[in-house]
């Protein structure tokens, strides 16, 4: 069931304020251990237009600690079993925000439930479930929204912009680089459960923006390295090759960066190239070179600066985004089939299939 927002600009007396209260989209979250999981949450409790029924966290350990915690699951209401949530009519849509390694599972459980499902990143390792689960949801009506923040980001939505509309000529490469400082724990983590190390838990990160430029590629050649030995099964070191018809895309992943990182994402053009400076959240400026004046740019080197957005502003715009499509104001931002071509070319990446 899917409630309308109302607007809250002037006061309401009781009953209004109860009215408006039962108008507001319900919204529960299943999972609380994805690194996204606190600010997705915090997002939905900032937004207005959302009344959140709970959290259902499988791990008993875990759900009493964040029930002693603070920020954004002080508070909140813990539900004791996941039939709870998933058997209410009255929750529109629900947050999958479960490890990577339970989230797939997770999220087929929702749409089965006949919920719209706001789904962190990425969609797992089984491609044929993977398949299966969007199909559902398309016949179902179901919105599957990948939690993708960096395509609500004002500087990236710049960038591919002008690649796909042909501002920069014909686009014959990109270059992407998003590395991170990774604790080994956490490394140890997601090698008990996935192949591709660090390229797996953040190259679809990039790759949603390489292939919403270019589409699937022809090939996709990766390395895949150990470099520091300090957890010898995670792929600690990686880069992704990818090729197109007239293009190639290379994407560099590594957990050893130190921090600050230096985060970049590169488009190169026959006519231009745009350059997002790092660090590129929150992306205050791009380094666009054009070979001729166009559009109230000139010819050469400029910096464009934008205002640029935090994690937790993307984050908020998803949501945003993710109710208006669920409440038929707009069609998602992304279709089903980009979301399937995101995780193909992740798993072709990480050596799951070619």
């Amino acid at each position: 069931m899917v409630r309308s927002p109302v607007s809250a600009h002037k006061p309401l007396r009781e009953s209004a304020a109860v009215e408006d209260m039962m108008a507001r989209t319900r919204m529960a979250q299943y999972g609380t251990r994805h690194g996204h999981a606190a600010g997705k949450l915090q997002a939905m409790r900032d937004n207005d237009c959302v009344e959140v029924a709970g959290v259902f966290e499988p791990g008993p350990q875990r759900r009493a600690a964040l029930a002693q915690s603070g920020g954004a699951f002080a508070g909140v209401h813990w539900f004791a079993d996941k039939r709870e949530m998933l058997d209410d009519e009255s929750i529109a849509a629900i947050a999958s925000e479960g490890l990577n390694a339970e989230s797939l599972d997770q999220t087929e459980e929702i749409v089965a439930a006949g919920k719209h499902v706001w789904y962190d990143k990425p969609a797992g390792d089984d491609w044929p479930q993977w398949q299966r689960v969007t199909a559902a949801a398309e016949q179902r009506g179901l919105l599957i929204q990948m939690g993708y923040m960096l395509r609500y980001h004002s500087a990236f939505r710049q960038v591919t912009d002008w690649a796909r509309s042909g501002f920069l000529g014909d686009v014959f490469s990109v270059r992407a680089h998003m590395s991170t400082c990774l604790a080994e724990d956490a490394r140890a983590l997601i090698a008990e459960s996935h192949r591709g190390g660090i390229f797996f838990d953040l190259g679809g990160h990039m790759l949603d923006q390489v292939v919403w430029i270019l589409g699937r590629p022809t090939n996709v050649t990766s390395f895949l390295r150990n470099d520091s030995g300090a957890v010898p099964a995670f792929q600690d070191n990686t880069v992704g090759v990818f090729e197109f018809d007239r293009a190639l895309a290379i994407v560099d992943i590594a957990a050893l960066e130190t921090r600050p990182m230096a985060r970049r994402f590169e488009v190169y053009g026959s006519r231009g190239s745009a350059i997002l400076v790092e660090p590129f959240e929150p992306g205050g400026q791009i380094r666009l070179c054009l070979a001729e004046a166009k559009d109230g740019y000139r010819a050469g080197e400029q910096f464009v600066k934008l205002a640029g957005e935090s994690r937790q502003r993307t984050y908020e715009l998803e949501l945003e985004a993710f109710l208006a499509t669920i409440e038929g104001k707009q069609p998602p931002d992304r279709p089903p089939s980009h979301e399937l071509l995101v995780q193909e070319t992740l798993l072709r990446a990480t050596g799951a299939f070619r």
